[in-house]
């Protein structure tokens, strides 16, 4: 009796095949660069690989199902950790962005009171430049021209932000 109570239920194995598939279906999403630093077996790897050809919906069903099956027999923490890693990364990257962004909407937006909080974040940035760039910006907006400084105010900040 105390075996069956140590087995997972149906229900908790069942989940735990749904998150593996899903796992395996993450890595046929993955560029080749970031698939090919994965730890995977050669199977898994192939399995992937014919995945991203197949185009009929059955069969990219079952080859789905196939990956299922396959990550089933294999350890898929690395391979989770490897991903979780990876979105991590893109949501700094996203959040630096947003950032930079907003600096440079509020430099636009406020001048120079702008300028000078952000030259007490950024003590080693080129206030002269940032101050042309911002003028430059303004003007370009005022004229309903092209928005060349605005985007250079965005390179620089991005720099000097280390993004």
């Amino acid at each position: 009796m105390s075996d069956e109570s140590d087995r997972p239920s149906k229900s908790e194995r069942k989940r735990r095949s749904d998150d593996l598939q899903a796992l395996g279906e993450a890595l046929i999403e993955l560029p080749d660069s970031e698939l090919s630093a994965l730890p995977l077996p050669d199977a898994l790897r192939e399995a992937v690989l014919l995945a991203r050809k197949i185009t009929k919906h059955g069969g990219l069903y079952r080859q789905k199902q196939y990956i299922g099956k396959l990550m089933r027999k294999l350890d898929a923490e690395p391979i989770r950790a490897a991903l979780e890693a990876k979105h991590e990364r893109e949501r700094v990257a996203a959040l630096r962005f947003r950032r930079v962004e907003q600096w440079r909407d509020r430099l636009l937006k406020e001048g120079a009171p702008a300028i000078e909080h952000l030259a007490v974040e950024l003590p080693q940035l080129d206030r002269r430049a940032v101050i042309e760039l911002v003028a430059s910006a303004r003007s370009e907006q005022a004229n309903g021209g092209s928005a060349h400084a605005s985007r250079a105010l965005f390179r620089l900040l991005r720099e000097a932000f280390g993004t």
